[in-house]
């Protein structure tokens, strides 16, 4: 009996070890999980005593250890969009885009402690070189990245038959040299990339690129490239409608030509058929004079008198030899 009561008092001594060690650690929790792309930093009073990066359960001293953790995954961080002036006294406006990481864990703690003032702290080194790197370069360098325009023979394409239009009065017949650039935008990128990792070292920070996401002219700006922009199409339209006016111009010559063509040939064509008729009325006539002169001598007479006596305004005599088939007959 005794023997059954000592088990007993074993086995529940070892429920209730076993109970306060699982309310021990439930409680003070001196197990941690890391996972995959964390880091861990365990400080004791503020102080660093350790810092893990291997996945897995980790042990930690409860209450005295504090357990921070940080991603070792690339992080982003976008710009806020800035206007910047130029080295042409141009303001245009930037806006970017990087990413970043913790390289140095313990300097990253002591300096920043938190994501907050990282990003707070990026954003002011990244706009900072983002200015002071495009202040003292051109604007063809922060827009372009090659020089292969100037290598490249660009036509402009209107989907329609251009060969009688002389777009080079407008255009210029001349391939267009732009500017060759020194940089261009990939340099600069890589120069503010530079210039910020400088600043950032000792806060356990490295920027892994800076992207331009938007390059905008200013409004000034943009209202002098748009007008100019429609000068030149109002121009080049211009062209189109003066090469189609004297087109036209060229073709109403033609139809006239042609028009006065006809009508001359017609002309001609009709003195030529009255010609052939009044010869046939001649030879018509003298047959009829050979056959009868008296009486061809009266037709043309009545034919005098219904052509002239109507429009006459003269009083004549009766006894003129013109008026002798009205009176003596």
């Amino acid at each position: 009996m005794n023997a059954s009561r000592v088990k007993n008092t074993k086995l529940l001594r070892g429920i209730i070890l076993a109970a306060v060690i699982i309310t021990a650690v439930a409680v003070l929790k001196p197990f941690y999980v890391l996972q995959e792309g964390e880091t861990v930093i365990i400080t004791q009073f503020g102080q660093i005593v350790k810092t893990e990066t291997a996945a897995g359960l980790h042990f930690k001293m409860p209450i005295v250890h504090q357990v921070h953790r940080y991603t070792a995954k690339l992080l982003r961080i976008d710009g806020d969009p800035q206007k910047i002036l130029t080295k042409e006294k141009q303001f245009i406006e930037v806006n970017t885009t990087s990413r970043w990481r913790i390289s140095d864990i313990s300097k990253f703690y002591q300096s920043l402690v938190t994501y907050e003032g990282a990003y707070s702290r990026l954003s002011d080194i990244i706009d900072s070189s983002v200015r002071d790197i495009i202040t003292v370069n051109s604007l063809d360098d922060v827009v372009r990245t090659t020089n292969n325009i100037n290598e490249t023979l660009h036509k402009e394409q209107f989907g329609l038959n251009t060969d009688e239009v002389k777009l080079e009065d407008v255009t210029g017949s001349e391939k267009i040299v732009y500017t060759t650039i020194e940089k261009g935008r990939d340099v600069l990128a890589a120069e503010i990339l530079k210039k910020a990792n400088m600043q950032l070292e000792d806060f356990g920070i490295e920027v892994i690129d800076v992207i331009f996401k938007e390059i905008k002219y200013s409004d000034e700006l943009q209202a002098s490239v748009y007008n100019r922009m429609i000068k030149e199409r109002n121009q080049i339209a211009q062209t189109f409608r003066s090469t189609g006016e004297g087109k036209k111009a060229e073709w109403l010559g033609k139809l006239e030509n042609e028009k006065k063509s006809i009508l001359s040939k017609a002309y001609s064509e009709s003195e030529k058929i009255k010609g052939e008729a009044d010869a046939q009325a001649t030879a018509v006539y003298a047959a009829s004079y050979g056959k009868s002169p008296e009486f061809y001598s009266f037709w043309k007479s009545l034919e005098v008198y219904q052509n002239a006596l109507p429009e006459a305004e003269k009083i004549l005599s009766t006894d003129m030899e013109y008026f002798q088939y009205l009176y003596k007959h």
